[in-house]
Parts: structure tokens; sequence; C-alpha cells
């Protein structure tokens, strides 16, 4: 029998990245530090380098956790980090979704400013203010958000 297998040996090919014990833990701790709103870690860490936009294993990110647990500050402090707010979970969750569905007021008005799109995700953020009857709360908001549409 034939192996009809290839394997490519482009100088552009990368390694697959190797994941240490402390690496996952690390991220472990700041994945927790983010649900928990522990802003005084990312105060430190975002300009050491951690980078705004780690994702966990269900594509949420330091943002989301922060968004989904009510940290607007930290939320805030994310996206002057640079962290997307537009960044979509595995399960096409945004985080100004979570928020709503979260009743985080102050979260969405933070993700609002920074640039968040009521529209983008499933369900979108304005899919989820008309099923919790929330559209007298954050329609008009909605509308007028600098981000709305320019997810992509």
């Amino acid at each position: 029998m034939a192996d009809n297998s290839t394997t490519s040996t482009s100088p552009n090919d990368a390694a697959p990245a190797v994941i240490t014990p402390e690496a996952i833990e690390f991220a472990t701790r700041m994945y927790n530090a983010a649900r928990e709103g522990q802003i005084d870690i990312f105060r430190e860490a975002l300009p050491a380098g951690l980078p705004a936009n780690l994702t966990n294993d269900k594509g949420d990110t330091l943002l989301m956790l922060a968004a989904y647990y009510g940290h607007p500050e930290l939320v805030k402090l994310l996206i002057q980090h640079g962290a997307d707010p537009n960044r979509l979970n595995d399960r096409g969750q945004s985080p100004i979704a979570g928020a709503v569905f979260k009743k985080e007021d102050a979260v969405v008005d933070v993700l609002l400013e920074g640039g968040a799109d009521p529209d983008y995700g499933s369900p979108s953020a304005t899919q989820c203010i008309a099923m919790f009857k929330q559209e007298d709360k954050w329609g008009a908001k909605f509308e007028a958000a600098p981000g709305k549409g320019k997810a992509s």
C-alpha cells in the first residue's frame, strides 16, 4: 500500500505552538482575574505585554469575561490596551450581547463608547434588547452607536 500523505517543508510553515503548563496556569489566572474584575493585575500586565485579546478554549476574550461579569472599569482598560470590543466567541456571541443579557448597563455604555457594534454577533445586542424588552432603554443608543455596522 502506498503512502499518499504529503508533508510541507515550506519555510513559511510554523511549528505547532507548545504551551507549557506554566503558560496554561498563567492564562487561567488571567481569565479568573477578568471574571473577578481584578483591575490592578491588568494595570500591570497589559503594559508589560499581556495580549489584550487573550482568548480561552471557548473563544472568550478577557474583555468578554470582564463584560459578562460586570466590570466596566476593566472593560474600559482592556479596550484602551487594544482589546477588540467586537471579537466574537466560538458561539458567535459578542461582549455587548453578553452585557445586555446580564443587564450590566455600565458595561454596555463602556462597550458602546469603545466601538462595539450592537448589530454584530448571534444573537446581536440589538436582538437581545428586543428579546428582553429593553428597547426603550437601549434602542436610541444602539442606533447612534459609533461602532454600529462597522464590525465584520
